[in-house]
């Protein structure tokens, strides 16, 4: 077969990388791809915005099935406009995709259809915002309504704070902006439960648990992610079934009675408070890093899952797992979230990798046959192990032998899971 996965990050790279072990794939494309895709995939350089070329493309390489890595495109109707051509394509269709585009449609699907989530109000204006924030109990959350890269939320702890993000998001920091939403804190532990959904069935995928914030003791401003690890502690067969008949079952239902189905990963950013789970937000794909976190522990042929979605074939498989920890750190750009520079070489040429560490690149490119910086986030690195306290240790290992000096990354990823 030949696939081919849209995408540039990290995400793309371990989507590539778990395609390429399958024994079924001939060649993959990824669209447009980095340093670390490019030597297990052919990298193309297409705008994701530009569908017609893409199409055409697929089209004139006979490519099997697509997968979408990134949100945009899902949101931007890329899988409806392939469909149309009678292109497979792996990922939510558009009405679909506004689980993730609108945070207000899946509060108001919520609303509808009794998921737990927190108290919440929308907004159209700054001023009415503001004359509300001002009876408000503090901690409180903001959002901009659409897609932010995982930036647009605010955990204010004073009117002070609260009304600069109000500000900031009526300015357009993330885009026009028509509402935002307002919602009480709700102060619990975090978890990050994945599907993955052909239409007509689905099947878990795992549990995560990233880390946002950019400084350790999970300080400083949120990121798009700075490491993560699976399994969440959380995980328990009791709290999954919750999960599922409380949010992921009603979400799905509700998406059916808007004559849409949901086809891909469906992943859900939960809170969990005294044992029951409230939903904080949607993701119509795998997350990053969880995704890079994650699939180094499937052991079930990634392209026969894949393939089994396309064909609303899900029921006939069983998904396996290794049955071990694993940890992603995130190595950044020294000033990251904020300004950092770009085309910093990166030397990985001596790295001895063990059997199950694993190096994905994020924002990277070969300039001049080197492989150098092109993002804020800029290399992922995994270790599978029985416990999380030895693969942290056996990443933090790798990320002193990288000895990158223009970059970061956080020591302490796992804190919560791992007894020093």
């Amino acid at each position: 077969m030949k696939v081919g996965v849209i995408g540039s990050g990290g995400r793309e790279h371990a989507l590539c990388f778990s395609l390429k072990n399958s024994n079924k794939i001939k060649q993959i494309y990824c669209f447009p791809g980095n340093a670390g895709t490019s030597s297990i995939a052919k990298n193309i350089d297409i705008n994701l915005n530009d569908f017609e070329k893409l199409k055409n493309f697929i089209k004139e390489n006979r490519i099997d099935f697509i997968i979408v890595g990134p949100e945009k495109p899902l949101v931007d109707g890329i899988v409806d406009y392939l469909e149309r051509f009678d292109i497979k394509v792996f990922g939510p269709n558009k009405i679909a995709s506004q689980l993730e585009g609108s945070k207000i449609f899946t509060k108001k699907l919520c609303d509808k259809y009794n998921i737990p989530t927190a108290k919440f109000g929308i907004f159209s204006n700054k001023v009415k915002a503001l004359s509300f924030l001002k009876n408000c109990n503090f901690p409180i959350v903001i959002k901009a309504d659409g897609l932010a890269a995982g930036k647009g939320v605010y955990i204010s702890e004073n009117y002070s704070e609260a009304s600069i993000a109000v500000n900031e998001i009526f300015a357009g920091k993330f885009g026009k902006a028509e509402n935002l939403l307002i919602e009480e804190f709700l102060k619990g532990e975090e978890m990050s439960f994945f599907i993955i959904s052909d239409g007509q069935s689905y099947k878990m995928f795992g549990t995560a648990q990233d880390h946002k914030r950019v400084f350790e003791g999970d300080l400083g401003k949120n990121t798009g992610g700075m490491g993560a690890y699976s399994p969440s502690r959380l995980d328990s067969e009791k709290l999954n079934t919750k999960i599922i008949n409380k949010i992921i079952e009603p979400t799905l239902k509700g998406l059916k009675e808007l004559n849409s189905v949901y086809k891909g990963f469906l992943y859900a950013g939960l809170m969990i408070v005294n044992d029951e789970p409230f939903l904080i937000e949607y993701n119509v794909r795998m997350g990053d890093p969880e995704c890079q976190t994650l699939l180094p522990k499937l052991k079930t042929d990634f392209s026969l899952i894949i393939k089994k979605c396309i064909d609303q074939k899900l029921h006939d498989l069983t998904i396996e797992w290794h049955d071990d920890k694993s940890i992603c750190i995130v190595l950044c750009s020294k000033g990251y979230p904020d300004t950092y520079k770009n085309n910093l070489k990166i030397n990985l040429e001596k790295l001895n990798l063990e059997k199950n560490q694993f190096i994905f690149h994020a924002g990277t490119k070969i300039s001049n046959n080197t492989i150098v910086s092109n993002g804020g986030r800029v290399l992922n690195v995994v270790t599978r192990s029985n416990n999380f306290k030895s693969a942290r240790e056996s990443t933090l290992k790798l990320l002193r032998e990288i000895n990158w000096d223009d970059g970061f990354y956080r020591k302490d990823i796992g804190y919560k899971v791992i007894k020093e």
